[in-house]
């Protein structure tokens, strides 16, 4: 028998009535939110310093809430990586959602990917620099494993309602619904390689359905507003058919699920996960009808024994300010501006001058200097920079405010805003090391 799991979120800024809509017409087993990324791990870090009662994702409350009563009347079980960097009070929260709508939940509470404190004594050495973690000047505040599958087995096997966790690899939040289902073995790779498959198109919900995948002439996408979030009916062997509701808008055929198949992807033939290390190389997408595709061809090779981990760091301040031009000469206006903020920023605020971004949105910025449309007719500059002072940064934004009265003419729409920079790194550590656990709250 198929087990029917639902994508009702691909990050953690995602809207909510898609999951709304499916767990309401979808008919789902499981509702899976993923809303981690790196650096929101991180920043859920640098929250829960500041209050220990933070730290999951801000939306968590509003997602459970929407979705809980229906979910309970339908039978569906929820599991998210929500918890992020303080899964426990996701728990409590998402117990106090399910106590307040008068929804009998069992919540179960994934922990163990905060390694923190292993790490430091590891000392590893970190992809992007090439040298260990303790020869970095910033301030490390955290540290996070992506846990596998096994751990939301277990906590399904506790006869969850809702699993909340912290840092779980995306696709492993798919895997492990289906290895509590199906029965498949810790070692059965081709089967956990056709899941990963699975949950790898699934994870960023609405991009399966057209939404990464739309442009207005050579692929529209239908009822681009309204987006549907896909779901994927898996069979034992781990084929599947994807689809998504006829109550919502937006396209699943082969072609946008080919595009998601490649979404983040360095060797087809060597996804490694925490469970296994995929084998993307072989799949086939066809159409099974409307909104309908079915997936096979997954296969999979015993699994890494090390595991990726994210680290975070306090990484100073970034400010920023942004004003528009507009008319003749708009990009050479907008380019003495520049000048003017960039010079002052140096001489008057003391920064260096290589922490300082200058863009000319409009006139070519994505293309980082490549081509400068001199014609623009209008333009939006944005200067930024990066400080390890805040009254530094805040300085970035007022310069840019400051040429409404001090030149060039005709500045408008000035905004200015600075914040605290979490900045973050990989590295990794032994499978042996990470302690992962499972709690009822």
């Amino acid at each position: 028998m198929s087990v029917r799991l639902g994508a009702g979120a691909g990050f953690a800024g995602d809207r909510i009535d898609p999951a709304v809509d499916l767990v309401t017409h979808g008919d789902l087993d499981h509702l899976v939110f993923e809303c981690l990324g790196e650096r929101t791990v991180a920043a859920g870090h640098a929250r829960r310093m500041a209050d220990p009662a933070t730290g999951h994702d801000p939306l968590l409350g509003r997602r459970l809430s929407a979705v809980l009563p229906t979910a309970h009347e339908k039978g569906t079980t929820i599991i998210t990586n929500s918890g992020a960097a303080n899964p426990v009070a996701g728990g409590e929260l998402a117990r106090r959602i399910a106590d307040r709508a008068g929804v009998p939940s069992r919540i179960a509470v994934v922990t163990g990917d905060d390694v923190l404190e292993v790490v430091r004594d590891l000392d590893p050495v970190l992809w992007e620099t090439g040298r260990p973690l303790s020869s970095e000047t910033a301030e490390l505040i955290s540290a996070n494993a992506y846990l596998g599958s096994d751990v939301i087995v277990e906590a399904l096997e506790t006869g969850a309602d809702v699993v909340v966790a912290g840092r779980v690899a995306d696709p492993s939040l798919y895997v492990a619904p289906l290895v509590h289902a199906h029965g498949w073995a810790a070692d059965e790779w081709d089967r956990l390689g056709a899941g990963t498959m699975v949950g790898h198109l699934l994870e960023c919900a609405g991009q399966l359905t057209g939404g990464y995948f739309a442009d207005p002439v050579t692929q529209p996408v239908p009822g681009l507003a309204r987006l549907g979030f896909p779901f994927a009916d898996v069979d034992p062997d781990g084929s599947a058919v994807l689809g998504k509701t006829t109550t919502s808008g937006g396209r699943l055929d082969p072609r946008t699920c080919a595009a998601q198949l490649l979404y983040e992807v360095g060797d087809p033939g060597a996804y490694l996960t925490p469970d296994v290390t995929a084998d993307f190389s072989a799949a086939q997408l066809v159409s099974a009808g409307p909104d309908r595709v079915a997936l096979s061809g997954g296969a999979g090779t015993p699994r890494p024994e090390q595991l990726k981990v994210t680290v975070g760091f306090r990484d100073g301040w970034l400010g920023e300010g942004q004003i528009s031009y507009a008319g003749p000469r708009a990009v050479a206006r907008a380019e003495l501006a520049a000048e003017v903020v960039r010079e002052r920023l140096v001489t008057v605020h003391g920064l260096q001058e290589d922490t300082v971004t200058v863009e000319l949105i409009g006139a070519g910025a994505a293309f980082r200097g490549w081509a400068l449309a001199r014609d623009a007719p209008e333009v939006r500059l944005r200067v930024s920079a990066h400080t390890p002072r805040e009254e530094a940064a805040h300085a970035v934004g007022w310069e840019v405010e400051s040429l409404y009265t001090n030149g060039p003419a005709g500045g408008g729409g000035a905004r200015s805003t600075h914040h605290e920079l979490v900045s973050i790194r990989s590295c990794l550590m032994p499978r042996v090391a990470v302690t992962p656990r499972v709690e009822v709250v």
